[in-house]
């Protein structure tokens, strides 16, 4: 056993996070200046029998030494001629102490814990991945525990370098594939908030260790998720852990309906009643499970619509919900509680952000793009913040899109629905930047000039380092950004400079696959919408069309065949690694 120093007699909250506890009674101040529930602190007793085990192990340990340094003198005597040239490598290998060899199996769970599983404040706000810490204590989690490895290896991999670790993953993923594709069968495991987060985690991997078909995984398994939580029905809302993990689902949700442009299964609402864990967070929510409704009905009417009168009257309507969306985005923005409001820590000029001068490469490297640097009170709210602006940046591209179909052959540029668009997207771009700071961890390296207590509270480990869950978090704004139309040419380098900052130091791969997205919206867009359009239209019901998103609860086939699809491209992955011509190191 190694002698760990003197016990802390801090309570058990300032141990966990490893900070030092004022060890006020009954509540330290670390714990009230957190917002937290104080645990308290040890018995008194407790530390005492610790100190005399340790005391009655050092005494030993004293008695056995002389006996252990004569057998060592006895081994060899140097002679004086060798005494001078080896005394001082002698002298240094006696104090160099033997280097401890901790499998990678050890460290990456703990590397994992620190880097994404984010707990709960007292005043409500929401973690992330937090519900792995009573699920992984339950029964027979073999899916579960073969997900979370994949994922844990995968991040400390891409974070150390080695392609012995990311082979361990990928065969940890192929078990974990293997496990869930078993519990899958049974229709009771099936159901299960183990089997639900695996699946979870499984999309995670596919982030974190992405390559060219990582996104069209992580979209099979948001699918599966999906599958799965409209079979669980409402009675999964009845338990903290199913909230948490039907949340956890409705995330994903959002970034893939609006990434895909495909409605929402079940309708909004249903997403959202019943099912709030915290207020705030839901009606935001709201607003973008709406957006990626509208964004379905927009793809659905353009590609199909005829020039008739009421099909004009039905895209002006799709512009009023846009313009309606936009006014509730608004409206949510600026009721936020006091809690959840960013503050500006600072202004950043030109020549302090870019010192290099005006060049891409310049802006790819800065830490800060020139203008406001904000904080916020944590990574999750700083998240949910910038899904409320990513929301608004797809809204105003929807509205345009419309103006655009609507005035055609007139330029779509001459629009107020562009005008209002370029003034909307610009001042929400620059919130996003403002943003990224925060999330990078620029403000820990200026802590005067923040003197408060920041208020994310990881598993373990340091606070203050850079954690893999904020470039997580950041890369799908950022992805909004590099596809907009109204970001300028800095901007736009300055984020891909970031994003490959996320994949490099922060081992989150899928940031390197945004940075080759050469997409623009809503131009783009428009462009295909003419393309698309025949020269004798047919008619459509688009009163059905509007209604066809709203699909039935699935089958047990349906959620099997959701899961099976990145399955074999594992085994693929696998057996590339194994035989020695697969993707080695972590490199793009």
């Amino acid at each position: 056993m190694v002698y760990c120093g003197k016990p802390s007699k801090g309570c058990q909250m300032c141990r966990t996070r490893r900070i030092k506890c004022d060890e006020t009674k009954p509540t330290c101040n670390q714990c009230a200046k957190a917002r937290r529930q104080c645990p308290g602190y040890k018995d008194e007793f407790d530390l005492v029998l610790r100190n005399e085990n340790l005391a009655a192990k050092r005494r030993a340990l004293k008695l056995t030494a002389p006996r252990r340094n004569s057998k060592r003198a006895a081994f060899s005597e140097p002679s004086p001629a060798s005494t001078s040239s080896s005394s001082s490598l002698s002298f240094r290998l006696a104090l160099s102490p033997t280097p401890i060899h901790i499998p990678a199996e050890d460290l990456a769970p703990c590397h994992f814990v620190s880097n994404f599983v984010l707990l709960p404040r007292q005043d409500g706000s929401r973690g992330f991945l937090d519900y792995l810490i009573p699920l992984m204590q339950g029964g027979d989690m073999s899916h579960l525990l073969h997900a979370f490895n994949a994922c844990a290896l995968a991040s400390w991999g891409n974070r150390v370098g080695g392609g012995g670790i990311l082979g361990k993953a990928f065969a940890e993923y192929s078990r974990a594939l293997k496990a869930t594709q078993a519990a899958l069968t049974d229709p009771e495991r099936a159901r299960s908030d183990g089997v639900l987060a695996a699946v979870l985690l499984l999309g995670m991997f596919e982030n974190i260790s992405a390559k060219q078909m990582g996104t069209l995984a992580w979209g099979s398994h948001i699918e599966g998720a999906i599958q799965l939580v409209k079979a669980r029905g409402r009675s999964q809302l009845r338990t903290k852990l199913g909230v948490q993990l039907f949340v956890a689902v409705r995330t994903q949700l959002i970034i893939h309906t609006l990434t895909t442009g495909t409605a929402p299964p079940m309708g909004a609402e249903w997403w959202i009643q019943d099912a709030v864990f915290d207020p705030t967070a839901a009606e935001c929510q709201r607003v973008c499970l709406k957006a990626g409704e509208l964004r379905a009905d927009v793809t659905r009417v353009l590609a199909s619509a005829a020039r008739t009168p009421e099909n004009m009257a039905l895209v002006q309507d799709l512009v009023r919900r846009a313009q309606a969306l936009d006014k509730d985005a608004t409206a949510w923005m600026s009721s936020v509680p006091e809690a959840w409001r960013y503050r500006t820590l600072c202004w950043q000029s030109h020549s302090l952000a870019v010192p290099g001068g005006s060049n891409s490469s310049d802006y790819a490297r800065a830490e800060v793009f020139p203008g406001r640097v904000d904080v916020y009170n944590d990574f999750w709210v700083a998240s949910v913040w910038n899904q409320a602006r990513a929301a608004r940046l797809i809204v105003m591209s929807i509205a345009v899109r419309c103006a655009a179909w609507l005035c055609s052959p007139v330029d779509y540029r001459t629009t107020p629905e562009y005008a209002t668009a370029s003034r909307v997207c610009a001042d929400n771009i620059a919130d996003i930047l403002a943003s990224v700071p925060y999330h990078l961890g620029w403000h820990n390296k200026r802590r005067e000039m923040f003197p408060g207590e920041d208020g994310a509270a990881f598993a373990c480990g340091d606070e203050n380092g850079m954690k893999g869950l904020a470039g997580y978090f950041l890369t799908w704004p950022l992805a909004c950004i590099m596809m907009q139309d109204y970001a300028t040419d800095a901007q736009r380098a300055y984020v891909k400079g970031r994003l490959h900052h996320i994949g490099d130091e922060l081992g989150i791969k899928y940031a390197h696959i945004i940075t080759q997205l050469h997409f623009r919206v809503p131009s783009m867009l428009i462009r295909s919408d003419g393309l698309l359009a025949k020269p004798y239209p047919m008619a459509h019901d688009f009163e059905k069309l509007l209604s066809s998103r709203f699909d039935k609860p699935p089958t047990q086939a349906a959620i099997l065949k959701a899961t099976q699809l990145p399955q074999k491209w594992a085994m693929q992955q696998e057996e590339l690694h194994q035989s020695g011509d697969g993707w080695v190191g972590g490199q793009q």
